[in-house]
């Protein structure tokens, strides 16, 4: 049966990866995916025809791997992180439904880049969290900053994606202002870089402070709610239990 699994491989590392993420790499023809991610995981696809390609690509992507299960293939298009967290799930299904495909299509979940910067951090989301892309590609930062206000004064904990790369260096300058219009300077906030891959750079510094410290599109920065706090060297939002 002519398929497309849109899979999580989660931070690339083979040891992360779900069981259900290895089976439907194995279960596919042909792999599909943007040419970093591909490298990841090149040792579970030796065997497989692949196509990668480079960054903004992602429609095209999706429509191949649609082409290419009509003709009766089984696709794996592979994302990182969980492909319904900024991945290529969403783009996939609105594909499909655009053309008015029949392909069936399994999503796979993944753990996805704040889950395992986490993970590293100690317990930074024991309670509730926000996600905010600080990418202005496909959203419009006046949009973004709204978010990080209303998340500010919810007092959320907060993680940030694509937080600084070399043509965008103010909007992580400008998040970290608004946040400190709700959290004190000494909030803590934690900086991962390549979370849970080779060469992960770990972090734990204060809301003041989080810029002297290197920060780009590999990294992760997840900024504690009025309750975290540093402990043993590992970030901790309470949950509220009774010790």
């Amino acid at each position: 049966m002519s398929k497309v699994y849109v899979i999580g491989i989660g931070p690339g590392e083979e040891a992360y990866m779900t069981q259900a993420a290895k089976d439907g790499i194995e279960a596919s023809n042909i792999i599909i995916g943007y040419k970093t991610y591909i490298n990841l995981i090149e040792p579970l696809i030796k065997d497989k025809e692949v196509i990668d390609s480079g960054m903004k690509k992602e429609i095209e992507r999706c429509n191949l791997a649609i082409d290419l299960a009509e003709e009766g293939k089984v696709v794996s298009l592979v994302s990182s992180g969980d492909p319904g967290i900024y991945g290529m799930a969403g783009a996939l299904l609105e594909v499909k439904g655009q053309r008015n495909s029949q392909v069936q299509v399994e999503v796979i979940p993944g753990i996805t880049a704040v889950s395992a910067a986490a993970a590293s951090l100690g317990a930074p989301l024991m309670h509730d969290f926000a996600i905010i892309s600080l990418s202005d590609l496909l959203t419009d930062w006046e949009v973004i900053k709204k978010r990080i206000h209303m998340a500010g004064d919810g007092d959320f904990v907060i993680g940030l994606y694509n937080p600084k790369s070399k043509g965008r260096v103010t909007q992580i300058e400008e998040a970290r202002e608004i946040l400190l219009k709700y959290r004190k300077k000494e909030t803590p906030v934690g900086i991962v870089k390549n979370a849970k891959r080779e060469g992960e750079e770990v972090v734990i510094t204060t809301l003041d402070k989080m810029l002297e410290h290197n920060i780009d599109m590999l990294t992760v920065v997840i900024i504690g709610n009025s309750n975290t706090y540093i402990e043993n060297g590992k970030m901790i939002t309470p949950r509220g239990y009774k010790l």
